[in-house]
């Protein structure tokens, strides 16, 4: 699969999926490459030409030094949809892959058919979280926090139910490249998109999780009353949803996108 220079960052990009039919693209959490969305792999590629990728920083992207912002987030995948000489397609992104959407949504609206902002948030008015985790990891990488993280990515039901999947999650985050993950954290810390929101005219679905503390229902609440005719749905899940709720996830993903 194609790596993709976007302005000097080769992006690791991965399509599989039918060719000439819909193009949806997905977007990773934090810590997370783009195997995130095996669960949906089977169901979507029936329907959809699926690009996935690894954004700067992790998995088998580059991890040019930073800081690192939404913009530049953003801008990269703009340039993705280029070198694929694509000019429009429909997203999904979980996390810091829905606050990476919110930003497209505003900045390059002809760019987005549908958008689906899944467990994500368009503010934190208090970085002492994101500033505690840089502070720890620097001090002893991305294990000294990786027991913590997972605990909100899962609930405790699915890890003691589903332990193979737990620890396949916690690998993927502790092999994450330290200094992309910090400079990632970097860019979260002053997260703050609330005047891109009503900038949003793409038919848009919030996904939010109950069990969610990272990203609560009251984030996502609040990002779809401010998107124009925006809708939501819960799910019973922690922050990544679609591992956890992973049916549940795509049915919701599929109908979206499939609706006249």
């Amino acid at each position: 699969m194609p790596m993709i220079n976007a302005d000097g960052c080769l992006l690791n990009v991965q399509v599989d999926g039918r060719d000439g039919g819909p193009t949806l693209m997905l977007s990773n959490s934090l810590g997370c490459t783009l195997q995130m969305w095996e669960p949906q792999m089977r169901a979507l590629t029936q329907l959809f030409r699926v690009i996935r990728y690894d954004r700067r920083g992790h998995g088998k992207s580059g991890v040019p030094a930073g800081p690192y912002s939404m913009e530049r987030f953003g801008r990269d995948v703009l340039a993705i949809l280029d070198d694929l000489n694509i000019e429009k397609v429909h997203w999904c992104g979980l996390s810091m892959g829905g606050m990476v959407g919110q930003w497209l949504g505003a900045n390059a609206p002809e760019r987005f058919g549908k958008i689906i902002l899944a467990n994500t948030s368009c503010y934190y008015p208090d970085p002492t979280n994101w500033l505690n985790r840089i502070k720890a990891v620097k001090e002893g990488g991305i294990a000294a926090v990786a027991d913590a993280v997972i605990a909100g990515w899962l609930t405790a039901d699915f890890r003691e139910r589903e332990p193979e999947t737990a620890a396949r999650m916690k690998a993927m985050l502790v092999a994450s490249p330290v200094e992309g993950y910090l400079a990632c954290c970097e860019a979260l810390s002053t997260l703050d998109q609330r005047a891109l929101l009503p900038r949003i005219k793409s038919p848009t679905l919030v996904i939010a999780g109950k069990q969610d503390m990272a990203t609560p229902v009251s984030a996502g609440e609040m990002i779809r009353s401010g998107i124009p005719g925006a809708s939501m749905t819960l799910l019973d899940a922690a922050h990544i949803s679609n591992v956890e709720q992973s049916h549940a996830f795509t049915e919701a993903v599929v109908g979206f996108l499939t609706q006249r």
